[in-house]
């Protein structure tokens, strides 16, 4: 495990080394598209008879899919093949298994979301930044904020409680601070 850090931190770190910025951006990438998968499935599972919630996750699951189409194009612009290669998944094993019902699902998904809006944001403000790499997820932004506040809408406070745990100890394997 990394040390814990701040996503300011944790984002300057990772803008100022080219490599790991690279495998940063494919991770971004992979994590999109997973994110689009994971969110389909919690909608087949355990939304179709929830009408408000099937739809959603199904704008949300399309966003996602944008938003790694974007990633990839950012890649592709700099010349990084978006090949993405398996990797040991840290922040999702600690959490997945915590998904039981629909609002515990959205509740794993507003907490990732929230820590996510955190990462945005510390790039979103940094005028260090690669601009391309900021227009980018100036983009994704807005999107992720009414993520976090759909998929709060759908869990409950017994849900979001109940995850809490479990998202702290994912945020510990990605080294940030809970």
């Amino acid at each position: 495990m990394t040390h814990a850090r701040d996503s300011k931190t944790w984002w300057r770190e990772i803008r100022d080394d080219a490599p790991r910025f690279a495998r940063w951006l494919l991770d971004q990438l992979r994590g999109e598209r997973t994110a689009s998968e994971r969110i389909l499935a919690l909608r087949d599972e355990h939304a179709t008879s929830n009408p408000r919630a099937f739809r959603l996750l199904t704008v949300i699951a399309a966003q996602e899919r944008d938003h790694a189409s974007w990633v990839e194009g950012l890649l592709r612009a700099r010349g990084i093949d978006p090949a993405t290669p398996d990797t040991q998944e840290r922040y999702w094993p600690h959490t997945i298994k915590m998904i039981d019902d629909l609002e515990t699902g959205c509740a794993v998904g507003a907490h990732a979301e929230a820590m996510r809006l955190e990462r945005i944001e510390a790039i979103v403000e940094d005028d260090s930044a690669p601009e391309d790499v900021r227009a980018v997820f100036a983009k994704i932004l807005p999107q992720e904020r009414f993520h976090e506040r759909a998929f709060r809408s759908l869990a409950t406070e017994d849900a979001l409680e109940k995850t809490r745990d479990a998202h702290e100890l994912g945020r510990l394997a990605l080294g940030l601070h809970p």
